[in-house]
């Protein structure tokens, strides 16, 4: 399988660019997109997942164009928007028949499905629940199922651990993981943990603009000397954010572990 993008551009009025030429190709593996907000990740998924369309340029799925036959992606497709709408008064095994009816998926097959998929999300428990009734990082985890109902061959999943605490973040990461073999996956997002931890490659945008794209072991490799780390008192801190720019801080028993 792969997945090509070509001069692909997106213009949402006459001086502003969502995303400017912009070249990819991409085969099986996590391909993590990193960039701060209004970067052009979400206008690049959303392109991807054909429900917007370009401005300029092409996306190929397998050398077919998916602006002439959308389809072709679509079916074998599952995306999870940043913005993810449930239907309140329906229970969560409700919603997710009603995401597999609509993939197409038959009744039988549905079923098998969503068992499964319940138990992955750990929602096995609040299954018949009323989706009105769940927590944010529950709705999370229906939205992460019904994205993987169809078993797609490109999952795009846009900021996917919103909301999720530690332990169901990690589950979330171990199943992207297991799932990268076999499919293309496009996991965006601005918690550079969750990138490290899952991707394969890593492509960095910036004002619309694809500015690196190589594995996390070269891109650390390229920071050689720019990066600094070191181990100070809580207390030395407040001083060192005057000089320098943070990029991260952990508490660590003998210290606070600064990242510049």
């Amino acid at each position: 399988m792969k997945l090509t993008i070509e001069h692909l551009s997106k213009q949402y009025h006459r001086n502003f660019w969502g995303l400017r030429d912009f070249n990819l190709e991409l085969r099986s593996g996590v391909i993590g997109l990193l960039g701060p907000n209004g970067a052009g990740k979400s206008t690049l998924m959303r392109m991807l997942a054909t429900i917007t369309r370009p401005t300029q340029g092409t996306i190929l799925w397998n050398d077919t164009n998916i602006a002439s036959s959308p389809d072709t992606l679509r079916d074998v497709l599952g995306y999870l928007p940043q913005d993810f709408g449930i239907y309140p008064n329906l229970t969560g095994f409700e919603f997710l028949e009603y995401m597999a009816a609509i993939k197409g998926l038959d009744a039988k097959t549905a079923r098998r499905r969503i068992n499964e998929l319940l138990t992955v999300v750990n929602l096995t428990q609040a299954a018949r629940l009323p989706l009105g009734g769940y927590s944010g990082g529950m709705k999370q985890r229906v939205g992460i199922a019904q994205a993987l109902l169809n078993d797609p061959q490109l999952l795009i999943v846009d900021e996917p651990t919103v909301g999720l605490d530690p332990e169901e973040r990690v589950r979330f990461r171990n199943l992207l993981s297991d799932l990268s073999g076999e499919r293309i996956i496009l996991l965006s997002t601005l918690i550079v943990s969750d990138v490290e931890a899952t991707a394969t490659e890593i492509v960095m945008i910036n004002k619309g603009f694809k500015i690196q794209h190589n594995t996390p072991e070269k891109l650390l490799k390229l920071l050689e000397g720019q990066v600094w780390q070191v181990i100070i008192a809580s207390t030395d801190l407040p001083a060192l954010k005057q000089n320098y720019i943070i990029g991260s801080t952990v508490r660590r028993s003998e210290g606070v572990q600064v990242l510049w």
